[in-house]
């Protein structure tokens, strides 16, 4: 590949998901310095990316082909590489002519790539990140990224840090203590804690801790925010956009959720990480945890043997057996 080559990562799915393929942009700039590298993303996720040192522009996903292939096309990419594929985008970069077409060769549409990746994700054996990083192969870039080596580059963005800290003023903030964030909710996209558990979990923490105890979540979260806040806690659940909630995570100390989009954000700003996954393989730690050293991680001890699977884990609950005066011992023991 040329050094000067135009390079295009797409992933158009969730935040936590965009979070762990953000790091291929510094990866590229180290082996590539002259490279240019751009995203295509969904718009909800795009404020993740902005103020990137190592991204040149942002390419907003529409659900019109004929408009996305003319903007894909006016832009000359040397390269794609399609890191959460479908159909349609792995058709986009086809006739987009972009020689270098990057994604996994387990697709009945993968002879639409130039060059493929076998690694199939769904068994757990691996971190999402690192299945990412792999792409990068076909691009003659060998990278063993880890926990201490990583780099996301995401940044606060100065607007909504000022709207943050207003509101912030507006609660029963106090600046001299440390702050937790509890974020309960993930929109379906894991198996989560139980809204009992972190009940006990939110009025543990707030009897046994000095501490700011911040609620968030989105619109439709505010009424489960409601039922686990306690005397002295902040509900900010349905306050903030995207970007003020990057914002609001830079000024906190450790984040406490499921698997979701914010837990990730907080290890990309160097936080601590308190996580709740599930034993099952293709929704487990081992793929999905934080990647980061500051992460204390909690799976229910169960034997599932071979039905370890969405379906089964729901039926049994196993999310129940986590023990929450371990969990809140975690979180006083890391906060002190």
């Amino acid at each position: 590949m040329k050094r000067q080559a135009n390079i295009l990562i797409i992933r158009t799915d969730r935040i936590g998901d965009l979070v762990l393929t953000v790091p291929l942009a510094g990866i590229i700039k180290k082996h590539y310095p002259e490279s240019r590298v751009s995203f295509l993303v969904a718009d909800y996720t795009a404020p993740l990316l902005q103020n990137h040192s190592d991204i040149e522009d942002v390419l907003l996903y529409v659900d019109n082909f004929k408009a996305l292939l003319d903007l894909v096309k006016s832009k000359n990419f040397d390269a794609a590489i399609l890191v959460h594929p479908t159909f349609e985008l792995a058709k986009l970069l086809y006739k987009a002519k972009i020689p270098i077409r990057i994604s996994t060769g387990y697709r009945w549409y993968s002879f639409l790539f130039t060059d493929k990746v076998y690694e199939h994700r769904k068994y757990g054996t691996k971190h999402e990140l690192e299945h990412n990083v792999n792409l990068l192969a076909p691009l003659g870039i060998k990278e063993n990224i880890t926990t201490a080596s990583v780099h996301y580059n995401i940044q606060p963005d100065v607007i909504s840090l000022q709207k943050v800290d207003k509101v912030l003023d507006s609660e029963n903030f106090d600046r001299g203590k440390k702050t937790i964030i509890v974020h309960p909710g993930s929109r379906g996209s894991a198996i989560d804690l139980p809204e009992s558990k972190f009940k006990q979990l939110v009025d543990l923490l707030a009897r046994q801790l000095n501490i700011n105890i911040i609620l968030t979540g989105s619109d439709s979260e505010v009424d489960l925010c409601n039922r686990l806040s306690a005397a002295g806690v902040i509900n900010l659940a349905g306050r903030f956009n995207l970007s003020e909630l990057i914002a609001l995570i830079s000024r906190s100390d450790l984040l406490i959720a499921n698997s979701t989009g914010p837990i990730h954000i907080a290890a990309a700003l160097g936080k601590a990480c308190v996580g709740f996954y599930p034993p099952v393989p293709e929704l487990s730690s081992v793929r999905w945890a934080p990647y980061t050293d500051k992460r204390k991680i909690f799976t229910p001890d169960v034997e599932c043997g071979n039905n370890c699977t969405k379906k089964e884990c729901l039926k049994i609950k196993c999310m129940e057996k986590i023990d929450i005066r371990e969990v809140a011992q975690s979180v006083i023991d890391i906060i002190n």
